[in-house]
């Protein structure tokens, strides 16, 4: 895929759509070529095709090489308040606006564009396993949610956040329904087991 008639690139992404708990992250990051090509060189890509250690070792990696990154959460009252989508897309867009001015265009993985931002952009599906800079915001994103969602375990012990993530599985939907819904959860999901 030619980039080049986009310029520099930030790329923006998100994680934690599809969980029942726990807030919705996203991050925008800017690689320069050295960065873009070393850490391709170590497998980056989206986040979901890669394992827990291997996204924590690319987000050290991102550190250590200094690569330009933002990040933005929106709370489960947030999600509520506006709807997932819209929640995601303004959790980007946060992201993006925290960025130093070191781009020109903004790829969105998904269709939705990010509303309100004066700089160009365009909406991309599956830009997180297409553009390099995606792939570094969906990792940046990913390992982020994950660590508050380790936290967060601590916190309401019981449902088990730490493996499940916030993620509908079975033994989550079952804690669900022991002890009801914790202050983290989503009200406008639907939880209840089938």
């Amino acid at each position: 895929m030619d980039l080049s008639r986009w310029g520099r690139i930030a790329g923006a992404d998100e994680a934690g759509r599809g969980p029942l708990a726990g807030p919705v992250v996203a991050a925008a990051a800017v690689l320069t070529p050295a960065q873009e090509e070393e850490l391709l060189s170590l497998g980056l890509t989206d986040s979901k095709k890669l394992t827990p250690r291997r996204r924590e070792f690319l987000f050290e990696r991102m550190l250590f090489l200094k690569v330009r990154w933002r990040a933005q959460a929106a709370s489960p009252a947030r999600i509520d308040g506006m709807n997932i989508l819209r929640a995601s897309l303004w959790a980007m867009g946060r992201s993006v606006e925290k960025l130093p001015p070191c781009f020109d265009t903004v790829i969105v993985d998904g269709t939705f564009p990010l509303p309100g931002l004066s700089c160009p952009q365009v909406p991309l599906p599956k830009a997180d396993s297409l553009i390099p800079a995606a792939a570094a915001a969906s990792v940046a994103a990913k390992v982020l949610r994950d660590r508050i969602m380790d936290i967060l375990d601590g916190l309401y012990p019981g449902y088990g956040f730490k493996k499940n993530k916030g993620y509908p599985t079975v033994a989550h939907r079952k804690a669900l329904e022991a002890l009801g819904p914790s202050a983290v959860h989503r009200a406008g999901f639907t939880w209840r087991a089938p």
